[in-house]
């Protein structure tokens, strides 16, 4: 099979409209954000449509996520922020880039509050839980394999929206099976930018001070691990672990184990790369044997070969999310017949 990466022609993105005018015209809460408007909350809002934050959805390091029934029968999800002085400054930058977003691919920020030591972000409520449950999680419901490729390509659009289509291009960071939620059709929305960065117009860019992070077991780029200097690229390379775990079904991290996936497909993933005459069968062995049969082994092929680049030890030979796309269009044909309808990138 030829597996030659493309560049994708550079869209330009249009500006979000329709009816804002007169929505600012009703509620003089409505502040404006980057082409679209977002709602400032009273706390007494926050409380009253959270009852009393008596329903807890979510839960981070530094946040907890409630159910909100907001205007009408609308339900929301509410990000309460644990307050000091450093998560103020993390609240107040990731409050800055979210005002930025529009996308059908990322969730969709709605309004804020500000006027507590708490801060609070409200965001459209998406039913279907997320990635890290789906795949591994008790129930363990089964994505088919239709299913698994819409994700990647969405997940990789909202990436590439990100890194090229914002004004002031957006790295998200932490991209992981928990941060993708899925809404009832099970299209992609990325979620949590509380590790974003923001202003980069260049593939690597150092930041001010050189400050090692944690990030997440199985999704980090170690590159990232081991110099503090994020980049582009940390995005490209957690994408290539999140398709890992749509082809195969394992986990990111098997804390069991100690293992990462991608430690512990690399032989394998290496015999896929390389061909030869057992690369047919090495591909189905690692496909999730919950699929059986019903899997594309051509697709699940070049899947593979994306992860391969995704995960390269070198940033610079990573490739972006444009060309992963345009890969995916051009290795995987269906997906122009069976993804939901393209999503609406707005200008920064």
């Amino acid at each position: 099979m030829g597996f030659f990466l493309k560049f994708l022609k550079r869209r330009k993105p249009t500006a979000a409209s329709g009816g804002a005018d007169e929505e600012k015209g009703r509620d003089s809460s409505v502040e404006e954000g980057k082409g679209w408007f977002v709602k400032r909350f009273k706390w007494d809002e926050i409380k009253d449509s959270t009852k009393g934050f008596s329903r807890l959805i979510g839960q981070g390091g530094f946040s907890n996520v409630y159910l909100a029934k907001l205007s009408g029968s609308t339900l929301g999800a509410v990000k309460i922020h644990v307050g000091n002085d450093r998560l103020n400054q993390v609240f107040k930058r990731e409050l800055d880039i979210l005002t930025r977003l529009r996308h059908d691919n990322i969730v969709k920020f709605l309004g804020y509050c500000d006027d507590q030591e708490e801060g609070a972000m409200v965001f459209e409520y998406v039913p279907n839980g997320n990635l890290q449950e789906k795949l591994h999680g008790n129930g363990r419901e089964l994505l088919s394999w239709k299913t698994r490729m819409s994700i990647a390509f969405q997940l990789a659009e909202a990436i590439e929206y990100l890194h090229d289509k914002c004004s002031l291009h957006i790295v998200h960071g932490d991209i992981k099976a928990s941060n993708i939620l899925l809404d009832e059709r099970f299209n992609c929305k990325l979620c949590d930018f509380g590790s974003a960065k923001m202003g980069f117009s260049s593939t690597v860019v150092p930041p001010r001070t050189k400050q090692i992070m944690v990030g997440s077991p199985g999704y980090t780029d170690p590159l990232y691990l081991r110099t503090g200097i994020a980049s582009k690229k940390n995005d490209v390379y957690s994408l290539g672990v999140i398709i890992l775990e749509l082809v195969t079904g394992m986990e990111a991290f098997c804390p069991e184990r100690g293992q990462l996936l991608t430690t512990m497909v690399a032989p394998k993933l290496r015999e896929v790369v390389e061909g030869g005459g057992g690369a047919a069968e090495t591909v189905a062995g690692m496909v999730d044997p919950r699929l059986g049969s019903e899997f594309d082994l051509e697709e699940a092929k070049a899947m593979l070969l994306i992860v391969d680049l995704c995960l390269q030890q070198s940033p610079k030979v990573r490739p972006s999310a444009a060309e992963i796309m345009q890969t995916m269009k051009d290795e995987i044909g269906s997906f122009n017949s069976r993804l939901s309808p393209p999503a609406k990138d707005c200008r920064c």
